[in-house]
């Protein structure tokens, strides 16, 4: 059964092109559930059952994993069986009545345009690593990309003169995002005064790097941004994507049409651009309770 999730991991890489990330879950979700067939006395694929698979998705949730993970491993799990009956390699799918649990969409954290200025402002300053982490997080803001998409953007990506950037999202589809001249400024600054010195003659067409002229690392941003957030004395707890979340919340607020937050987040289906909506919503609450006459 390993062979078949490995022929299936390639099929998603080569003929998906899905990101490299999701495919590391994908196999971490159906190592697992392989290794709960073996242990129910199951040794071919073709043997496993709806129930089997039921009680599977049943004990990841007695373990304690979040919704949004046991939704992910059945995807995950549904995939692999219709690959395997496409393929010829099981007669039947056994997925085909399991339903998924549904998902509450929890409404993003974001951060106030307040918040915002004070943790770009808090890394101001003459220090070359403060002038590469103002302009890390100047972009950041300013296009709503993925860390992994930040960091993996080259030098040749930034176009100063017209203003946007050329990334690559999940499944290698590049997308252009247009950044405001407050990004640009600040990026203009660090390759002109600090990249030439983080390389010291070496030759990289990464767009951020670390003082040994290395590329930066995921980890790296989020230290970076929870760094200036404690310097910023901001109190809410500062996630992944939040700064990503707060972009797309304040583009909405000040009138953006959801396809253009859409385009530029990347998000293949509007309805995953649609959350946050809600966060306006939520505004909009707030600002009719405190005005209207009955609110």
């Amino acid at each position: 059964m390993t062979n078949l999730i490995e022929n299936f991991i390639n099929y998603l890489s080569v003929e998906r092109g899905l990101a490299d990330n999701t495919l590391i879950a994908y196999r971490r979700d159906l190592d697992k559930y392989i290794t709960n067939l073996e242990e129910r006395g199951i040794k071919k694929i073709e043997q496993a059952q709806r129930e089997q698979i039921t009680e599977f998705i049943l004990k990841q949730k007695d373990d304690g994993l979040s919704t949004t993970s046991i939704c992910r491993s059945l995807a995950a799990i549904k995939m692999f069986h219709r690959f395997l009956v496409r393929e010829r390699l099981a007669p039947m799918d056994p997925t085909s009545l399991v339903e998924t649990p549904k998902i509450w969409k929890r409404v993003p954290d974001v951060l106030s345009q307040s918040e915002v200025d004070a943790i770009i402002n808090a890394s101001l300053g003459r220090k070359p690593q403060l002038i590469r982490d103002h302009a890390i997080l100047e972009l950041f803001y300013a296009s709503g990309m993925r860390v992994s998409e930040l960091i993996g953007l080259k030098v040749e990506n930034v176009n100063f003169e017209v203003g946007y950037v050329r990334c690559l999202g999940k499944g290698r589809k590049e997308r252009v995002i247009p950044i405001g001249k407050r990004s640009r400024d600040a990026i203009q600054k660090y390759c002109d005064h600090v990249r030439p010195k983080f390389l010291k003659n070496r030759m990289s067409s990464d767009l951020f790097l670390s003082r040994l002229g290395k590329k930066v690392t995921r980890q790296c941003v989020w230290k970076l941004i929870k760094l200036y957030a404690k310097k910023a004395n901001i109190q809410k707890v500062i996630k992944p994507h939040t700064l990503r979340h707060t972009f797309a919340t304040h583009l909405l607020q000040h009138g953006a049409d959801l396809r253009s937050v859409q385009e530029m987040l990347g998000h293949a289906d509007i309805s995953t651009t649609q959350i946050y909506t809600h966060v306006d919503r939520d505004r909009l609450k707030t600002v009719h309770k405190q005005f209207h006459p009955r609110g």
